[in-house]
């Protein structure tokens, strides 16, 4: 079927049509996954909902913009795709899903998340990249057993202090903000293994060597006038940084340093320069 008629039928709402869309996706799948990716979905056909089993449901790159109240019946779902849709809210039937561990809401348009969230007291990872928050939502605070959080290229100004709560938190990503200071209650949080603050603005770091469990740091494309002080063995990418070539993550991906990117610290016998984006 080609992309061109596939983008006609996605805009006819009728049953038949979403279900053409999917070819011969009659019956529960084995591998009990289901992948309906950059399939131009403008609705999810209900006859998905009726895969009881079913544990991964890929549901990015479409035209949605709600889900159907069916959904709930899919209480084995673990991994729930959303992203790069057309979501300005999150629907509340997601949040029914209790075994869901893993949950993409990046690339959408959303402003907020509902309080109903903390009832995904197994949500592990939450990606709400690319999105609309003005502040991280508390209710994210309440996951707790939440290990990564993707909260970059919003416009977060600050974290919520009940972020500490998070003990299980391992590694976040906040890169693209507005964040003008480092987040005070990051230093409260010894267990985070990464953190990630590249392109924010940023002026001055804090000392991070008290956090025994950090392994990297990623603070790059700020205007900072020092690199934050680590603990021995803590990779640092970013300005001044003094180890050996690491990877770096630029627009998502993750990838080699080369030994003529290494910035270079400024002249000892010289004044600091004036501040520059790094």
């Amino acid at each position: 079927m080609g992309n061109s008629l596939k983008a006609i039928v996605a805009f006819v709402p009728s049953n038949e049509c979403q279900k053409y869309l999917l070819e011969d996706l009659e019956e529960m799948p084995v591998d009990k996954m289901v992948d309906l990716s950059g399939m131009q979905l403008r609705r999810l056909p209900l006859h998905i909902c009726s895969f009881r089993e079913l544990v991964k449901l890929y549901l990015s790159d479409n035209n949605l913009n709600n889900l159907p109240p069916e959904l709930e019946q899919l209480q084995n779902l673990q991994i729930l795709a959303l992203d790069f849709n057309n979501f300005k809210a999150l629907p509340l039937v997601v949040c029914t899903l209790k075994q869901l561990c893993i949950l993409y809401l990046g690339n959408n348009k959303l402003c907020s998340l509902p309080l109903e969230l903390r009832l995904l007291q197994n949500l592990k990872t939450l990606w709400i990249e690319s999105n609309c928050l003005q502040c991280l939502p508390e209710v994210v605070c309440e996951l707790s057993l939440l290990k990564t959080l993707h909260a970059g290229s919003n416009a977060l100004r600050t974290l919520p202090p009940q972020l500490r709560c998070l003990q299980e938190l391992r590694t976040i990503w906040l890169s693209g903000n507005l964040l003008s200071e480092f987040p005070p209650v990051l230093l409260d949080m010894p267990f985070l293994e990464v953190i990630d603050v590249d392109r924010n603005s940023i002026r001055f770091f804090p000392s991070l060597a008290h956090l025994p469990g950090l392994k990297l740091v990623i603070y790059d494309h700020n205007p900072c006038r020092n690199a934050p002080k680590v603990a021995k063995g803590v990779r640092r990418v970013g300005r001044w940084s003094e180890e050996s070539p690491e990877p770096r993550k630029r627009s998502g991906a993750v990838i080699e340093i080369t030994l003529d990117e290494i910035p270079l610290p400024p002249p000892p016998a010289k004044p600091e320069p004036e501040a520059e984006p790094c």
